[in-house]
């Protein structure tokens, strides 16, 4: 008998909402696309972007419906359509919505999950030599676009959260740190958008570097004969225990969507435009196109999180030349 495989047979879309959409998810909610469906709230709407609030539940408690063309957020569902389309006309903020199942619905709006990408890419590996360079291209592409302060302006904190990340120093960094949590205005504040674009490139920038014993087998150009072992970069030790400092409350310290991102950032998750950035600091690209393109994102969350970038970058490359373990001072 021959077995006959045919297309699934398109059911009828539900009386006033459009035909389900294809949608590429992050991998980052996973655990609340894939369990049954529950309910969640519309708390933004934008002519790119659908915010919806997951009620109740552990992170991530925000989800945002992106349209092609927008800025990628760690947790987004990406759809076809771009923004010219309208893809969320007739959605109102506050407005009911629902999640789970593999779907997005809101208002007329219904989103299949049909792929998924990853926010938190595994950057490669570099000598420890090679991230002097890197971080020396980006400050350079960060001077020529024209960076400014950003939203918190010349206020002292990021300063002083930088220069403890490089010392290693996580008690500093950590009250550092504390004190600009949900610091400034908007949908993601400054504060945290620095804490973001820290945080990933602390970890990731840290963990594609090569440790003690792997540069020698990378030179040779042979394989151990069972993987080395790795001890933490102190970046990524550091990541850790700010990150867990920092989303310890940060749903009351700061809007719903700035704490999921916190959430993502901590966990290495990031927006398309940083993993762009930190792939050329670790790949020894030239990081000019991907800075215009992160600088460019939003009012100021651009600059806010290429201070964190770069803040990351320099405390993973003094932490990697001195060596010496991160202390967590009284």
């Amino acid at each position: 008998m021959t077995a006959l495989v045919r297309e699934p047979i398109p059911l009828p879309a539900r009386p006033g909402r459009r035909p389900p959409a294809a949608g590429a998810a992050s991998l980052a909610l996973r655990p609340v696309l894939d369990p049954p469906r529950r309910s969640a709230r519309v708390i933004a709407v934008f002519p790119s972007a659908l915010y919806l609030e997951l009620r109740g539940g552990p992170e991530p408690r925000v989800l945002a419906v992106v349209t092609s063309d927008a800025h990628r957020l760690p947790n987004a569902v990406v759809v076809v359509p771009a923004r010219r389309e309208q893809p969320f006309r007739g959605i109102g903020e506050g407005g009911e919505a629902w999640v789970g199942d593999g779907r997005v619905e809101a208002g007329p709006l219904s989103v299949r999950v049909r792929r998924w990408w990853d926010p938190s890419p595994t950057l490669g590996r570099m000598r420890p030599s090679a991230l002097a360079d890197g971080v020396r291209d980006l400050e350079a592409a960060l001077a020529d676009a024209g960076m400014t302060g950003g939203g918190l302006g010349d206020h002292p904190d990021p300063a002083v959260l930088a220069d403890r990340c490089a010392a290693g120093d996580l008690a500093g960094a950590v009250e550092a740190a504390e004190r600009i949590v949900g610091l400034g205005p908007g949908l993601t504040p400054s504060g945290d958008d620095i804490l973001c674009g820290l945080l990933v490139s602390l970890r990731l920038v840290g963990d594609a570097v090569l440790q003690h014993g792997e540069t020698a087998y990378l030179l040779r150009g042979d394989d151990p004969p069972r993987p080395p072992v790795r001890s933490a970069h102190g970046s990524v030790w550091m990541a850790d225990w700010l990150g867990a400092a920092v989303t310890a409350d940060a749903s009351t310290r700061t809007t719903a969507l700035a704490a999921t991102l916190l959430h993502c950032a901590a966990a290495g998750g990031a927006c398309a435009e940083v993993t762009s950035v930190l792939r050329c600091v670790v790949g020894g690209e030239a990081p000019d196109a991907a800075v215009r393109r992160l600088l460019a994102v939003g009012h100021t969350s651009g600059t806010d999180l290429a201070h964190g970038v770069l803040a990351g970058c320099r405390a993973a490359l003094s932490l990697t030349a001195g060596r010496d373990a991160p202390r967590a001072t009284a």
